[in-house]
Formats: C-alpha cells, sequence, structure tokens
C-alpha cells in the first residue's frame, strides 16, 4: 500500500510517500509569506493534485490539528488542513487521521516525545541514512508510518 502522509500547514505544509517500510517521496510544499491567504491555499491544493499525480498514493493519512496558544495561526493551518483534505476526495482517496500524541506514541512508544525523537525514528524505521529534512517532511513521513503501522493491524 503506498500511502501519502501530510503535516498540513499554511506557510509549509510536509508530505511524505511511502511503500513497503521505504521512502518514495518526501517534501514540503511551500507558500510566500505575506502572500493573501486564498492564494496561499490555492498554491496547495496545486500542489498537492501533482503530488498525487506524481505518486499515486492508495491512501492519504493527516495529522489531526492540536491547538496549544495562538489560535490564529491555528485557524489558517486548519483551512490549510481543509485543502488538504478536499483534495483527497477530488482523487476518491480514503482518509486516516491522527493525533500528534498518536503519532508520537506509535513512532517512539511515548506520547509526548519531542520532536528530533520522532525524527530519529523515521530515520530509523525508513532506513535512511540521515533524518528527513525539512522537519515538516519527517513530521509527514512519520504520519504515513503511523498508517502503515495500522493498516497491518486492522
Amino acid at each position: 500500500m503506498r500511502i501519502l502522509g501530510i503535516d498540513p500547514g499554511t506557510g509549509i505544509c510536509g508530505f511524505g510517500v511511502i511503500e513497503n517500510n521505504q521512502a518514495i517521496d518526501y517534501g514540503v510544499i511551500t507558500t510566500p509569506p505575506h502572500t493573501p491567504l486564498p492564494d496561499r491555499l490555492i498554491d496547495i491544493h496545486d500542489s498537492l493534485h501533482q503530488i498525487i499525480a506524481d505518486n499515486h498514493p492508495d491512501v492519504i493519512a493527516i495529522e489531526k490539528l492540536f491547538f496549544k496558544q495562538n489560535i490564529t495561526t491555528g485557524i489558517s493551518v486548519a483551512e490549510a488542513r481543509g485543502v488538504c483534505l478536499l483534495v483527497a476526495k477530488q482523487h476518491n482517496l480514503p482518509i486516516f487521521e491522527y493525533s500528534p500524541n498518536q503519532i508520537k506514541n506509535a513512532i517512539c512508544g511515548y506520547g509526548m516525545a519531542h520532536k528530533p525523537q520522532v525524527q530519529e525514528m523515521v530515520r530509523v524505521h525508513l532506513k535512511l541514512k540521515t533524518v528527513p529534512k525539512p522537519d515538516d517532511a519527517a513530521d509527514a513521513l512519520a504520519v504515513a508510518i503511523v498508517h502503515s503501522f495500522a493498516a497491518k493491524t486492522t
């Protein structure tokens, strides 16, 4: 099963494609700062369509949102996440959602793990020589890995 993991964001949206415990593709969709939000959302929309066309995933796994403090940033991230969900539905792809704690717990065995721990476990699981960069790409790969674990248990 080919899984596209997404770490949603407005300025940086991470993506990672895995299949059979191997990284197929990963990176980020970036949108220019100070660009109107609707234009940024179109960039994410169009880029994600291209990523799906290039990689032909079977499913999409996406991180659920968790708000700590900045609700304004959270709203724009939620809008970017909505675009990601829309594109998945436009391609008739099944969508699976995982919370940050579920991801950390599945990857590291501890729901309060720190980013460097998660990134290192992504590197180990996918047998990569280095931690995937940027961080958002590693986070997206983590989401995909978590779905691969979940799919094996169902």
